[in-house]
């Protein structure tokens, strides 16, 4: 099976509907009548009792939401796998639900993950077959869009300011309001609502937990379970500093960095978090496609000298990214750091260079390249 999880609106219904030869949504009543009648009337509905010569694709989506859910997946999978292929999608709760207690279904399952548009995915939508793809130029009119609106569908194709803000605006009241009222045991919502409000503004810095903690008037132990909670749902996500040491770089202070791009007004963290959710979205893609264990982290040393991103293969650091607007000087932290770790490739991203047909990813000295340019490589 495939168990397929992403932020509320990023697309999985549409993507999940599309492509179903059976579609059952546990929040509709008449598909969750039918899977609650068990699996054998499932497989019925989905003529798996009839050969063909493609097996037919059957999409169970939200079906997180049944208390039994695991236990129905390991006994339609185990009965019906050979017969069907099928797709599990649903919020980040399934996620962490399919880690919790029950029956397991290890070995029964691919977990991938569904991020918002991207560069690669406008110029190429389709899943890579390799980690680096050629360059290719995004029309000024899509790169453009896909900087001022983000990547969630429904604002990048409605490419209006007046709906972004509605959109947004929505999104996280649905998110608080409905989403993790329903899902976690957090009940002080009005302040979860403000930390997220403060969050959205703060993208791409350290987070500061006693200052979070003062803005929102809780302790700093909830505004890190808030902050976790706010990350598994999808909101935006944390990037820890790079350590050989798992335990000191959990240990050590995260950025924050928004799902959302569109709605930072300061130009500079706009540009970073752009950048940031295009590489996220990359090492998602190669580790779940197989091409390796990928991972994202930034870079900070004892002199607080600092690169925005460094992405690992199989642990190992890999690729060192700094984003900048306008600045076309290497940065000496970039150089620095390349040497220091002996990285190969070490890319200063500029986001009002034009687009240049070249590879970025020819291993050599820190270098300058178009942020056009580097993202539509990545998938």
């Amino acid at each position: 099976m495939i168990l397929l999880s992403g932020p509320r609106q990023v697309g999985k219904t549409t993507v999940a509907k599309a492509m179903s030869d059976l579609y059952l949504n546990w929040d509709r009543r008449d598909d969750r009548n039918l899977l609650l009648k068990g699996e054998d009337e499932v497989a019925r509905s989905a003529g798996l009792d009839v050969r063909r010569a493609t097996r037919p694709l059957v999409v169970f989506d939200e079906l997180h939401h049944y208390p039994k859910w695991r236990q129905f997946l390991k006994g339609y999978f185990d009965t019906y796998g050979e017969a069907s292929r099928t797709v599990v999608t649903g919020s980040a709760r399934l996620e962490m639900k399919k880690r919790g207690k029950g029956d397991s279904l290890m070995g029964r399952y691919f977990p991938f993950r569904m991020n918002p548009l991207s560069v690669g995915e406008l110029l190429r939508p389709v899943m890579p077959t390799a980690e680096i793809a050629a360059q290719k130029a995004l029309p000024d009119s899509e790169w453009r869009a896909l900087v001022e609106f983000g990547g969630f569908p429904e604002m990048f194709r409605s490419r209006s300011a007046a709906f972004a803000v509605r959109w947004r605006r929505l999104r996280r009241e649905q998110l608080v309001r409905i989403d993790i009222a329903n899902e976690t045991d957090i009940r002080d919502l009005d302040q979860l609502d403000a930390l997220a409000e403060i969050l959205a503004q703060r993208s791409g810095r350290q987070i500061v937990y006693s200052s979070l903690a003062a803005d929102v008037q809780t302790n700093e132990v909830t505004v890190r379970q808030w902050l976790t909670t706010l990350s598994s749902f999808f909101y935006g996500f944390m990037v820890r500093p790079w350590f050989r040491n798992i335990a000191n770089s959990i240990r050590k202070t995260p950025k924050w960095y928004m799902r959302d791009w569109s709605g930072i007004k300061d130009v500079g963290a706009r540009n970073e978090t752009f950048v940031a959710c295009h590489l996220l979205k990359a090492v998602e893609i190669w580790t779940d496609m197989g091409f390796g264990d990928y991972g994202l982290f930034y870079l900070r040393d004892k002199n607080k000298k600092e690169v925005d991103f460094l992405v690992a293969r199989d642990g190992e650091p890999w690729m060192l990214v700094e984003a900048k607007t306008s600045d076309v000087s290497v940065s000496p932290a970039l150089k620095g750091m390349q040497r220091q770790l002996g990285v190969d490739l070490a890319l200063q991203v500029v986001a009002e260079l034009p687009y240049e047909d070249v590879n970025c990813f020819v291993p050599g000295e820190a270098v300058v390249v178009p942020m056009r340019t580097f993202l539509s490589q990545l998938p």
